[in-house]
């Protein structure tokens, strides 16, 4: 009886997060001449967005930090392009480092490019292990290019977007900014923070008419995602594998829907509808009926959610034995 009433709240949760996606959103803003940046745009979900964008019509900036990477990317987007009036740049810049740099470097790109109307920040990397076994280099270099050059990289540019009074910026974070999973605890942590980060930023913001999106993508077939797999603790590769692997193709194209739609949560698939569902909290909603959806799925969702962490739990409890037995067998 528990499974069946499971089975019909998560398909109507699901029937109710769809329809509301696609028939109770703000009305689309329209991309044609107008100025999209992507940070970390040289590759993965951040150039699929940007792509996305050329193609219907947007004067696109990419930023990053390899500049062979950056003029590669940029041919490959000028090729999508619907008309030959747009126009097309990068930034070769350390979004990290010195502050009064990017802030520079981003208003001679304003200034050429035009208005910002969409800010996507999307650089990110993930580097797995137990937390005993990251090096403390690594440590801050996730920090620094996950967490640091999205609040750098934002800051350049919120003050003039909340003057023209106009824009949305995109901070993405990931399904990890709901649920900490192991091997990723730095990870995770830097995810958490940009979570808080977006709910703060759409408060300072939504009152001058920019809207903030929170992109939550899941495991998503990037370079970035098969660099870190290398080196992914089993059990973290086994709870990855709970899950589907999506395309950045897919992943950026609801991004930037999400985003023109003026949604704050940005997801794919079926466990990033339960996790933006279940763990809600005081993240801002879209329509009333996401507020319903949220209200009235939540506790038995919670349920679900428990049942995930439940079979981590024995993931990582059956790799431990496996590892004991084994060096119990070689003695």
């Amino acid at each position: 009886m528990f499974a069946l009433i499971t089975s019909g709240v998560l398909a109507l949760s699901f029937v109710l997060v769809t329809v509301l996606k696609y028939k109770f959103t703000a009305k689309k803003k329209c991309l044609l001449g107008r100025h999209v940046m992507v940070t970390g745009g040289s590759s993965g979900i951040g150039k699929c967005i940007a792509l996305k964008a050329a193609k219907i019509g947007a004067n696109v900036t990419i930023v990053a930090r390899n500049e062979n990477r950056l003029r590669s990317a940029l041919e490959e987007i000028k090729g999508q392009c619907l008309n030959s009036d747009q126009k097309f740049n990068y930034l070769s810049v350390d979004l990290a480092g010195d502050y009064n740099m990017v802030k520079t470097t981003f208003n001679k790109a304003i200034d050429e490019m035009g208005p910002l109307y969409l800010f996507i920040n999307c650089a990110g990397m993930a580097i797995c292990g137990t937390l005993e076994d990251v090096s403390t280099n690594d440590i801050m270099k996730m920090i620094n290019t996950n967490l640091i050059s999205t609040i750098q990289a934002t800051k350049a540019i919120v003050n003039e977007m909340k003057q023209n009074g106009y824009g949305s910026i995109v901070i993405t974070s990931s399904l990890a900014s709901f649920c900490g999973i192991y091997g990723l605890s730095v990870y995770s942590a830097t995810k958490f923070a940009l979570r808080g980060f977006a709910e703060a930023l759409s408060m300072e913001t939504k009152n001058f008419g920019v809207k903030v999106t929170l992109a939550l993508p899941p495991d998503t077939d990037t370079p970035g995602y098969a660099n870190e797999s290398k080196d992914k603790p089993l059990e973290t590769l086994l709870i990855s594998e709970t899950a589907k692997l999506f395309t950045p193709e897919e992943v950026g194209r609801q991004i930037l829907q999400d985003t023109l739609d003026g949604r704050f949560f940005s997801t794919v698939g079926f466990e990033g509808h339960i996790m933006t569902i279940s763990c809600a909290g005081m993240a801002p909603y879209t329509s009333y009926l996401e507020l319903i959806c949220q209200v009235f799925c939540a506790g038995i969702l919670r349920l679900i959610t428990v049942y995930y962490q439940s079979t981590f739990d024995k993931i990582i409890k059956k790799c431990k034995f496996d590892r004991e037995h084994s060096k119990t067998n070689k003695t």
